[in-house]
């Protein structure tokens, strides 16, 4: 069986060097500083019923003290206005943000701006960055992402919605769904067929497209996290594009080219969003274990029975799992690139998922009726968690496609490879000579 990376590396004189799991001192100081801000200014935000206008109001003043402190849009290279922490540092970021849903906001990294970011960066003209990148870079517009449509599943290659190049001008006609803040963006980026007689890889190509162009339509989707679809960061709609005209200068990258774009832009975003799940886990954890020391039943502390006892200590296991899987998926992006580490981001992807929905449902158990009620955030929790198994594929998707890169790696044989006899007879026959001696001497 291929073995997993050790983690080392090589030196300039070739001798091994160990994995180092430590942090340096600067970033780390960062990181202290995300996490006790996070805490004292975004927590607080949580319990306020805004809207998202009221929300971008009082973000704007944490946005600045997050640019003040070199950490703003950290995804991002310097050339661009980000710090180029590379994928791994970005994981330890992510997971301190990932314990409040509205803080990837205020640190400018939120979906699905920050991959459309990346992406204009990758694949648009000087006109286009100017333009569209700038402006979300700086966190003055939104934007979203269009590419899912019902009834296609997983498979992008079944997308109906195309785009005709007529007269200098697409004419954009199909529609999408659950596609994020569509109601609330600026501009989208829609992938759509233009090359219909193309393999089916080659079909789609990226457009970028204002949402003041006439012929969209927008309808907004109630989530079983958000039924009245009031988040103050994010909305989900399904979209119609009728007749809709854009320029030619409008498509993003080549004809042709939305597939590998999309693929790109999605593999680094699974592992944003798989560390934030961590700090998720972290904060019901940290629910789970304050309730098993404060509730006293049946003669003792709940922390005393072992049945919670087995809780802690399996849901402390899991997370820590799912981390190291991720911030090695982290360093693999970081060595060889997403491309190379196709299988454990999607390995991340489905296990990182059930460890989200297994500890919270345990910090959910060990409330009783107070962790089911509006009165803890679990309840919340619980219900976003679920998502994590569709979104950005589903869990049964990845599953087949590392099962698939793995068994590519094996050929059938006629005997196991391990079989007992026949790897007797053959050591039998290896080592003869030395067994007869042996037998001589004896």
């Amino acid at each position: 069986m291929p073995g997993p990376d050790s983690g080392a590396g090589e030196s300039t004189d070739g001798v091994p060097m160990s994995w180092d799991f430590s942090t340096e001192p600067e970033f780390a100081a960062k990181l202290d500083w995300a996490r006790e801000f996070v805490r004292d200014e975004i927590y607080p935000l949580e319990v306020l019923d805004l809207d998202h206008a009221e929300f971008r109001r009082l973000a704007a003043p944490l946005q600045q003290r997050v640019k003040e402190q070199g950490l703003w849009a950290a995804h991002l290279g310097p050339e661009l206005g980000g710090q180029g922490y590379g994928q791994l540092r970005l994981g330890l970021l992510h997971e301190i943000l990932g314990t409040s849903e509205l803080a990837p906001f205020a640190f400018g990294c939120q979906a699905p701006d920050s991959g459309n970011i990346e992406l204009l960066a990758l694949a648009g003209t000087p006109e286009q960055k100017a333009r569209w990148m700038r402006p979300l870079l700086d966190g003055e517009v939104l934007s979203a992402f269009s590419m899912t449509e019902q009834g296609t599943g997983s498979d992008p290659r079944q997308f109906t919605t195309t785009a005709r190049l007529v007269d200098g001008q697409w004419v954009l006609n199909g529609g999408k769904w659950f596609v994020g803040n569509a109601s609330r963006a600026d501009f989208h980026i829609v992938m759509a067929v233009t090359e219909p007689d193309a393999p089916a890889r080659a079909r789609m190509s990226m457009l970028i497209v204002p949402t003041d162009a006439e012929g969209i339509e927008t309808r907004e989707i109630g989530l079983m996290n958000d039924p009245d679809h009031k988040h103050p960061v994010w909305s989900h709609c399904e979209v119609s594009y009728r007749d809709v005209r854009v320029p030619a200068e409008n498509l993003l990258g080549d004809r042709g080219e939305a597939f590998t774009l999309a693929q790109k832009r999605l593999g680094p975003g699974r592992i944003h969003h798989c560390m934030r799940w961590i700090g998720v886990c972290r904060r019901a954890f940290d629910m789970l274990c304050e309730r098993a020391v404060s509730i006293d039943v049946h003669g003792g502390p709940l922390a005393d029975k072992q049945t919670v006892q087995n809780w802690v200590a399996d849901c402390a296991a899991a997370i820590e799992s799912a981390r190291l899987l991720t911030l090695h998926a982290a360093w693999k992006i970081d060595q060889v690139g997403a491309s190379a580490a196709r299988t454990e981001i999607a390995m991340i992807k489905y296990h990182g998922a059930a460890v989200l929905h297994d500890v919270i449902d345990k910090a959910v158990q060990v409330h009783g009726s107070l962790g089911f009620s509006t009165d803890m955030p679990l309840e919340q929790m619980y219900r976003w968690a679920r998502a994590a198994r569709i979104y950005d594929g589903p869990d049964e998707v990845h599953r087949v496609s590392v099962a698939r890169r793995l068994l590519r790696e094996y050929s059938p044989t006629p005997t196991p490879s391990e079989h007992v006899p026949t790897r007797r007879a053959s050591a039998l026959e290896r080592f003869r000579e030395q067994l007869d001696v042996a037998a001589v001497l004896r």
